[in-house]
């Protein structure tokens, strides 16, 4: 499965969905969604992080995304805080003008923590902050 894609056991919402949901990370609140792409292959939210990084936003590949609540407005990404922080930066230029070399950049920091977790037992570690 790519990076850009939820994963099968996430239930994703109709659109318009996701502008304005919380957004937690395993140990914590990070931000809210300010956009969410649902292109096939590119599948994304930005993730205002307010004051938290200094008003810096992340785009985040939908393959990150461990669950959806709708009810509570929130989505949960299966990385912690540091790890988020220590993402690439949101280039909103990129994003519009150069869309597939932008999110094979950005999907290479994201590709250990997308998809189907490591299976128990096995070497494949993510890592370490």
């Amino acid at each position: 499965m790519g990076i850009y894609a939820f994963r099968v056991e996430v239930s994703v919402p109709a659109l318009p969905g996701l502008t304005g949901f919380d957004v937690e990370a395993a140990d914590g609140h990070i931000g809210k969604v300010d956009e969410a792409t649902m292109a096939e292959g590119a599948t994304c939210i930005v993730v205002d992080t307010g004051f938290w990084i200094f008003g810096k936003k992340r785009m985040i590949p939908a393959g990150v995304v461990r669950a959806i609540d709708v009810d509570e407005k929130k989505v949960v990404v299966d990385m912690t805080k540091d790890e988020i922080k220590d993402a690439p930066d949101f280039d909103e230029d990129r994003h519009r003008t150069d869309e597939p070399a932008y999110h094979d950049e950005v999907g290479k920091y994201y590709d250990p923590w997308g998809g189907t977790p490591p299976m128990e037992g096995t070497d494949q570690a993510r890592p370490v902050a």
